[in-house]
């Protein structure tokens, strides 16, 4: 079938990616007769931009303009063929996308069936810094994936996922597909927890959701077969900057290399100095903070982040690349951090610095904040470390 998207970006080549076409293109599917001005709005782009891609998409067949722009009938079979929109609950899925906070009640028998699931799911590990978020964090998670358009059809990683965001995102696409016609997404889970991922597939199994489970420990490159093919991916790591920056490293590398695509991290609430470390970590991967969510996420029992933490939507650029590639030798989890000396080497002049909690100097954070004091440069080579 004729690849609309891929041609009609040829006419256009927008700096926001092909997913704005995407976009546009589905918008006229699920609500046909969209103005122009509407689809501006959905897109978040300016008119001119928005004309100009409707444009592209009238040429090529994909939509015609007729009271408002509607898909023609090759426009509607690729949307529901290729991206696996055949057969969707389209009132609920409207209702979903415009629906603000909480759960919809449409959506409670899904809750109740979440909730039966994850009581008997494996008790957290603190020590590799797992906490049990709530149902109703795990599936507000899978809806807000569902709202950046990133749900249906789609490839998508769960870089650890203790929450259970992985089963959550296939109960929602059962509400939303009754008929059972949900094969084009896929969720793939990575982890180093066994109980988790036999808990996982073994309700995949029962549930016959679409999740297949990878027993990977992520201080290792992911396997070739897992790279640059994926479309998002979730994770909530352990709350500390080397925690935080290996797993979205190794989400980018799952990552198909596009623009506009989302990383929903979920991150402990920090201070400001600490968020701008975070941010200029961010920069150095080449993603941009989209939205950040205070108070997004609930868990039971961790009064340490005062059963809160943040949902951070980083979107991929054209200088995405992961901060780490290789092998991870630097100390992951807040325990290891807390018991560890840890010597780094200065990117720029090559000066030693050692980091721990009887040093002048107790986290990588502070490190990075303050700079080297040599040249101030402020990214810098983990050397070795030693416990205590």
């Amino acid at each position: 079938m004729r690849n609309f998207i891929d041609i009609a970006n040829e006419g256009v080549r927008l700096e926001e990616g092909i997913t704005v076409i995407e976009q546009l293109l589905l918008e006229c599917y699920l609500n046909p007769g969209i103005s122009t001005k509407e689809l501006a709005r959905k897109a978040l782009i300016p008119i001119p931009t928005a004309a100009a891609v409707k444009r592209e998409l009238i040429k090529v067949g994909a939509i015609v303009q007729d009271k408002g722009a509607r898909c023609t009938v090759k426009g509607k079979a690729w949307v529901e063929e290729q991206w696996g929109y055949l057969g969707i609950h389209r009132s609920l899925y409207q209702e979903l996308m415009a629906f603000e906070n909480g759960i919809h009640s449409d959506l409670h028998h899904v809750l109740a069936d979440l909730r039966e699931i994850m009581k008997y799911r494996p008790q957290a590990d603190t020590r590799i810094d797992q906490s049990k978020c709530t149902p109703e964090t795990s599936l507000r998670r899978a809806v807000l994936c569902l709202k950046q358009q990133f749900l249906i059809g789609k490839q998508i990683m769960c870089v650890g996922d203790d929450d259970l965001v992985s089963v959550s995102i296939g109960l929602l696409l059962q509400a939303l597909f009754p008929n059972g016609r949900h094969s084009k997404t896929a969720v793939h889970v990575v982890d180093m927890d066994e109980r988790f991922l036999h808990y996982i597939h073994d309700v995949a199994q029962h549930k016959r959701l679409p999740i297949q489970c990878i027993y990977h420990d992520l201080r290792e490159p992911l396997p070739a077969n897992l790279q640059g093919k994926f479309d998002c991916f979730f994770t909530d790591p352990p709350y500390t900057l080397q925690g935080m920056s290996l797993f979205v490293s190794r989400g980018i590398s799952a990552l198909r290399k596009r623009k506009g695509l989302p990383i929903f991290l979920s991150f402990a609430h920090k201070s400001p100095d600490y968020m701008f470390t975070m941010q200029r970590e961010f920069l150095r991967m080449g993603v941009t903070t989209s939205a950040t969510m205070p108070r997004f996420n609930e868990y039971e029992g961790a009064e340490i982040i005062a059963n809160r933490s943040q949902m951070i939507i980083l979107k991929t650029t054209e200088r995405t690349i992961p901060d780490c590639s290789g092998t991870f030798e630097d100390a992951l989890y807040t325990g290891e951090v807390r018991q560890t000396m840890r010597t780094y080497k200065c990117k720029q002049c090559g000066n030693k610095i050692t980091v721990g909690c009887q040093c002048d100097i107790a986290t990588i954070e502070q490190l990075k904040h303050r700079g080297c004091h040599s040249c101030g440069n402020d990214t810098f080579d983990f050397m070795n470390k030693k416990t205590f």
